[in-house]
């Protein structure tokens, strides 16, 4: 059994968290841009906090280690279930669900309104899989 090719893990790390910055920029700005306005509003943060450039450079790093961590999971499990889409598809979903369930707990203290958060959960299952199926095409050992 070959080890991990870090070195495609980085790659395509880099290929999905493109994919994940473009799918969440279009979530962010044309699906629950103006409820993620009214959430700020409602928690009393600052007015313009989802325009920091500080917020805005973390959630970009966020999303290419997220990335990194579904094309790390396949590379890890794919000496197991084999090469391929399928497999892809299930490394994707252990970070996402891992990160929805904790959401959850959010959403249940009130700060993200269910609407916000089912929305952003169903969308972001899309984010994960487009992610795995890049990051699992790009990876080789």
């Amino acid at each position: 059994m070959a080890g991990i090719n870090y070195g495609r893990v980085a790659l395509g790390a880099v290929a999905g968290g493109v994919v994940a910055n473009a799918c969440d920029a279009f979530i962010g700005l044309f699906v629950i841009g103006d409820e993620m306005q009214q959430m700020v509003q409602r928690l009393n943060l600052d007015p313009h906090v989802l325009e920091n450039s500080n917020v805005v450079v973390t959630w970009i790093i966020a999303d290419f280690l997220y990335a990194g961590l579904i094309v790390w999971a396949y590379a890890a499990i794919r000496p197991r279930f084999g090469a391929g889409p399928k497999t892809a598809l299930m490394a994707a979903f252990v970070p996402y669900a891992s990160v929805t369930v904790i959401l959850a707990g959010f959403m249940a203290m009130g700060i993200f309104t269910p609407s916000v958060y089912w929305k952003n959960a169903m969308l972001s299952v899309v984010t994960a899989a487009l992610v795995g199926l890049v990051g699992g095409k790009i990876y080789k050992e």
